[in-house]
């Protein structure tokens, strides 16, 4: 958790909406020469900050709507600062809460030091981070949508099938199992969603590296080198670091990673097939048990991409496993 503690005569906290912004600006001594509602608008936005520009610092929380103040601030060399969602908890206490009390909440916290910092990501990657973001919803609908064929096997209480639901001749068995037309056309649902999702995600992920190309062939190409990792775990891991240079230290980097679900799939797939790296893990669970053994595995992994990308060296499988 970092908090943002530098000095500024005006503050400014704007608690954020689609379509209204309520603004608070108070000073270094905590008065409030500013509160008020607005249009959430470039122009009503400008006219109540006009007067600041270049003696204040805009804070807000991390919510669905913060690029377009962001991206406002650069534009204007405003002082911006996003705050980590998560972490604010104050402006989320109190007998009191609305957009006006939240305002002069964050603009407070803003003050005094007790603002949390979360990364004002790069404008240039955020739409493709979103886009690669979207895929993997739409990937684990199509996982339900797979289970739904298996529990409806079960519900029927026919053996379970070893079908490759790719393939379309294979789909026509599947659907053949099935003596009532409705529970067909249930599953006839599935299988079309699930030719749908195929097809456009293919698309999408030739779309995304494509992307990842121009913004960082260098990480895309180094996270390649590890083991396991291919095309779409070195995307994610890609867009959610960003900038390797964020992180001031190794230890930040761990800490941050541990909220991303993929470096403990890297973990997994860096085992598979991988002689060398499960004896590492068998000797690492001489002093520790099977989970810790996989978390201490995923832990050095994080360690090493993060050097990796820092340095600008591929992975060394033989360095690695050392020790």
């Amino acid at each position: 958790m970092r908090f943002y503690n530098n000095s500024h005569p005006y503050y400014c906290g704007i608690d954020l909406h689609a379509r209204l912004l309520y603004i608070c600006i108070i000073d270094s001594k905590g008065e409030v020469v500013a509160h008020k509602k607005i249009g959430a608008s470039k122009d009503d936005l400008l006219l109540i900050l006009e007067p600041y520009i270049g003696n204040v610092i805009i804070g807000v929380e991390c919510m669905h709507c913060w690029y377009w103040v962001s991206d406002w601030c650069a534009e204007l060399g405003i002082d911006f600062i996003l705050g980590h969602a998560l972490y604010m908890k104050a402006i989320h206490g109190g007998k009191t809460k609305n957009d006006k009390v939240d305002s002069f909440k964050i603009a407070t916290l803003l003050c005094g030091g007790n603002f949390t910092i979360a990364y004002d990501y790069p404008s240039e990657m955020r739409a493709a981070r979103d886009l690669l973001r979207r895929r993997m919803k739409i990937v684990r609908h199509g996982a339900m949508l797979k289970g739904h064929v298996v529990n409806t096997n079960s519900q029927y209480n026919l053996p379970a099938t070893e079908l490759n639901l790719k393939n379309i001749s294979a789909r026509q068995k599947l659907r053949e199992q099935y003596q009532d037309p409705i529970v067909q056309r249930n599953i006839d649902l599935d299988m079309a969603l699930l030719d749908c999702y195929a097809k456009e995600l293919a698309q999408v992920e030739w779309f995304i590296e494509k992307q990842a190309k121009n913004h960082n062939p260098v990480y895309l190409e180094l996270l390649k080198t590890v083991p396991g990792i291919g095309k779409i775990l070195s995307l994610t891991i890609l867009y959610e670091i960003g900038d390797i240079s964020r992180f001031e230290s190794v230890q930040k980097f761990a800490s941050y990673s541990r909220l991303v679900k993929c470096k403990a799939e890297a973990a997994v797939l860096y085992l598979r097939g991988n002689d060398k790296a499960r004896n590492y893990l068998n000797r690492l669970q001489k002093r520790m048990s099977k989970a810790k053994a996989l978390s201490a595995l995923a832990h050095k992994l994080g360690r090493c991409v993060y050097f990796m990308l820092k340095n600008k060296t591929v992975f060394d499988e033989q360095r690695f496993l050392k020790g």
